[in-house]
């Protein structure tokens, strides 16, 4: 497994290095693993709206439902910086949508792996399709 978290990694760093971050000069790289094994990668995308901007996360959570997946096994998200760059908010909340409670999310600088925590330890008490169950 660890040689695919460093292809993980490294497909994550490459992507991190086409992110389009004129405005904060922040760029994110993230890669999915499906339930499938296919790989899914994403960067950040700002535009002059900030608000229209659109996370690593969420570019790569899009590629993997478009590429036909829908669970992601494990997650790798790299950014640049000394603090670990760990998935905002709302990431979170889409990440939970299609990641089990166990799922490893791998929290990367350019360095490497720096800390692996679950989606359950990333989002305690999240929002899940099944609060919507009877």
């Amino acid at each position: 497994m660890m040689s695919n978290l460093n292809e993980m990694i490294e497909l994550a760093r490459a992507t991190r290095e086409r992110a389009h971050a004129p405005y904060s000069g922040f760029h994110v790289g993230a890669c999915i693993r499906a339930s499938s094994g296919r790989l899914y990668v994403g960067c950040n995308v700002e535009n002059a709206a900030y608000p229209q901007g659109q996370c690593a996360e969420a570019t790569a959570v899009g590629a993997m439902v478009s590429g036909g997946d829908t669970r992601i096994v494990e997650i790798v998200v790299l950014g640049g910086g000394q603090r670990l760059c760990t998935p905002c908010g709302g990431c979170r909340q889409r990440l939970s949508e299609f990641a089990a409670a166990d799922a490893p999310i791998h929290i990367c600088g350019p360095d490497g792996l720096r800390k692996t925590v679950t989606m359950d330890e990333l989002l305690p008490y999240s929002f899940s399709p099944e609060n919507l169950e009877d």
